[in-house]
């Protein structure tokens, strides 16, 4: 790139002062010649003036006069002339010569100046656009590449050409889009492999799970009749079981959102009796306070709705405070369910990974009834629908779940 600019240079150098040296001698040629011209006819002009000059030698005002005619200069000079032995004659010869011609020459001095520095410009500024586009080409190719590898075109490389500076910036780029290239798709690789290790783990416990379920249920119906550590342990049996078997139900159910395969049945479901049927089924209805008009009717996929509204409701008993209040409304677009809670509220901190998986928002709290897993399907069911799903703080100060769904599918 330096060895181009400096050749671009000394070239549009070399041609600027070739042209303003040819310039300036096409012009003062001109000059000279229509000033010779001039001077002759000046000198016709003044034989005729002669004789009106005055007959006697004249004074120092009579010349100013002479050679200051109605404002136009003049050169006015004069000599006495002797004979041939060198003596006075007694004669002076006197001559006017005029030097507006003179004058207007130098008028036009600084427009024909003006005139040749443009003419001189035209070339090396040609040269320089023509240099520039030259040299400027790697780094626009550079640039559309760099925009392609922000796109995700990993496999985007330059064409090496010439040994220069961005040559080598070239290769370096190529080298790094290489690498990165290899480096996404290994952790592409590692990413694939760890969900389907999860989903497979998951699907392998289902079946011990179910019959240890069906234990632990044996078990809750004879805990009346355990006494000692035997009841205690009956109990802990119970609840563990309990809560592994929500934790594989929902790694299952995350693993297939990872996967992409599922999908949406939507049909037209009176939303305000879905949300309290869902209450009402996990016994929860005397602990939420509901605002659940009637006929607001929207195409839902009814089960994963159920979920979603079962995830919220349960994160707000769990975490927040009484009393929790769920309200629904709709627009002609839109439905809106809110979930709200009495609780001290999501600290700042939080709300930007209050929907990742697996986050505890307190770190000291290593063990829930949660598995970790409820908020963040809840915001997959509520993405799948089209809608959204967002976490804020109530003007009371307690979590606000908002979810919004579109009432008809596009």
């Amino acid at each position: 790139m330096r060895s181009r600019l400096v050749a671009a240079f000394v070239v549009v150098a070399v041609l600027t002062a070739s042209g303003v040296a040819l310039a300036g001698y096409l012009m003062t040629r001109a000059l000279v010649f229509q000033s010779a011209e001039i001077a002759l006819t000046g000198d016709l002009r003044v034989d005729l003036f002669r004789q009106t000059a005055p007959d006697h030698p004249p004074n120092q005002a009579e010349l100013t006069e002479l050679a200051d005619r109605e404002g136009r200069p003049y050169a006015f000079v004069g000599t006495g002339l002797r004979s041939t032995t060198a003596r006075i004659s007694g004669y002076e010869v006197y001559r006017a010569q005029s030097l507006a011609a003179q004058r207007g020459v130098l008028d036009r001095l600084p427009a024909l100046a003006w005139m040749a520095l443009l003419l001189a410009l035209v070339p090396p500024v040609l040269l320089a656009l023509l240099a520039a586009r030259g040299v400027l080409r790697p780094v626009r190719d550079l640039r559309a590449a760099a925009l392609r590898v922000t796109d995700g075109h990993l496999d985007t490389r330059l064409a090496v050409r010439g040994s220069d500076e961005l040559t080598d910036l070239a290769r370096s780029f190529n080298t790094m889009t290489a690498e990165l290239e290899r480096n996404v798709a290994e952790l592409r690789r590692m990413e694939e492999n760890a969900r389907r290790f999860v989903a497979d783990v998951s699907h392998e416990l289902r079946t011990p799970l179910t019959a240890m379920t069906a234990v632990a249920e044996v078990l809750d119906d004879e805990a009346l009749a355990l006494t000692g550590d035997v009841a205690i342990a009956a109990g802990m049996v119970s609840g563990e079981t309990r809560r592994l078997r929500r934790l594989v139900e929902d790694l299952v159910e995350i693993s297939r959102f990872d996967a992409g395969v599922v999908a949406l049945r939507p049909e037209a479901v009176d939303v305000g009796g879905m949300v309290a049927s869902t209450l009402q089924a996990r016994g929860w209805t005397g602990r939420v306070d509901t605002d659940l008009p009637d006929d607001v009717v929207s195409e839902v996929d009814r089960r994963r709705l159920d979920v979603v509204v079962a995830n919220l409701v349960g994160n707000a008993l769990q975490h927040g405070a009484a009393p929790v209040t769920v309200e629904l409304a709709s627009s002609a677009s839109e439905v809106v369910i809110t979930v709200t809670d009495s609780g001290p509220g999501l600290p700042d901190e939080v709300l930007p990974h209050v929907f990742e998986r697996f986050y505890k928002a307190d770190s000291a709290r290593a063990r829930s009834e949660g598995s970790g897993l409820g908020l963040a399907i809840a915001w997959e069911n509520a993405h799948l629908h089209g809608g959204s799903l967002t976490a804020d703080n109530s003007p009371a100060g307690g979590a606000r779940f908002v979810v919004r769904l579109p009432r008809e599918r596009p």
